[in-house]
């Protein structure tokens, strides 16, 4: 989830369970903790230039729940030996900070950019997709607990608004989920009319909502990608196809950074030759044509495809428009053709 969303999730969680009187401070080390996971960006910029290490090595060792209870066990004892307020309260600030750490990573695997949940271990990372990294619906209930909390500071009203704010919020997760189960139902019976009731997909929300979802399946020879709104559509799922070089991608399969990239992405990758270069697209962020991440993986030499020095290519920024054509998509249900 974005950075604004994470910091006031460490904030409620801490601010919630600590002593009245500590409240604005574990406000204030709640959020500081709850973007601590994603600082491991800086360390990785530092140590490479790889655009395919950046993105699949990011919200790993960080975001680990093998790591983050050790992290935080660690940070608490220090502060414990230093006196003071976590001195006085130990067992509240003991699980305001395992809270604050552990919140994050668990909440960024509701997105489907892939959380390293188990991190060491080879697992794929998680993507449970059921909300977009920016989701004001999510964001909104946390933000007011907070405020409120930082006005009261250690009146009555603090914890309260905290509560509340962290169970609207939660409540706003389990919505997300009930809407991708529905949407699910209706992929899995629109594919299965297509032929491709087996096909390896995933369905993920369009940007800022719940309501309207994107649905991709995998095919023999590319993809077929589709929109369905939970409050418009009537009909099956109208499935576009778009080519994909499968041969290129099935050649290339010893090359480093695709294997990489498969198992990051499960293998949701659009492949195609450009200048004798093979480029992958992941196919979970952006839509056809446009995709967040692309990148340039290997080259022809006339025998086969050999590894190059990774390249990402530049991402093209969506329109202003396109969020009121968004909006209205969610509204209106296409006309059949």
């Amino acid at each position: 989830m974005d950075s604004l969303t994470q910091v006031l999730l460490g904030a409620s969680a801490a601010g919630a369970v600590v002593p009245a009187a500590h409240r604005r401070a574990a406000l204030a080390a709640g959020a500081a903790l709850g973007t601590l996971p994603d600082l491991d960006s800086l360390p990785l910029w530092l140590l490479t230039d790889d655009p395919v290490a950046l993105m699949t090595l990011h919200r790993g060792a960080s975001h680990s729940l093998f790591v983050l209870p050790l992290v935080a066990w660690a940070i608490w004892w220090a502060f414990r030996r230093r006196g003071g307020r976590v001195a006085e309260a130990p067992r509240r600030w003991f699980w305001a900070i395992q809270l604050a750490l552990v919140t994050h990573p668990l909440l960024d695997a509701f997105t489907v950019y892939g959380t390293q949940l188990l991190w060491p271990l080879p697992a794929h990372p998680a993507m449970w997709s059921s909300l977009f990294i920016i989701d004001p619906a999510y964001t909104l209930w946390l933000l007011l607990g907070v405020v409120v909390a930082l006005i009261a500071g250690p009146r009555a009203a603090g914890r309260p608004a905290l509560a509340i704010g962290l169970a609207l919020s939660t409540a706003y997760l389990g919505w997300s989920l009930a809407a991708k189960a529905m949407v699910e139902r209706e992929a899995a019976r629109s594919l299965a009319a297509l032929g491709l009731a087996d096909a390896p997909r995933f369905s993920v929300p369009t940007p800022l909502n719940t309501l309207l979802w994107r649905v991709v399946a995998m095919t023999p020879d590319g993809f077929v990608e589709g929109e369905h709104s939970l409050v418009a559509d009537t009909g099956p799922i109208r499935f576009r196809f778009h080519a994909s070089d499968v041969e290129a991608l099935e050649v290339a399969a010893h090359v480093p950074a695709v294997r990489r990239l498969a198992w990051f992405n499960r293998g949701f990758m659009k492949a195609r030759v450009q200048d004798g270069r093979l480029l992958l697209s992941d196919l979970r962020m952006g839509a056809e044509p446009d995709f967040s991440f692309t990148f340039a993986v290997a080259a022809h030499d006339g025998g086969g495809w050999e590894p190059i020095a990774p390249e990402q290519l530049q991402w093209q920024v969506p329109r202003g428009d396109q969020l009121g054509e968004l909006w209205h998509r969610i509204w209106n249900e296409p006309r059949a053709q």
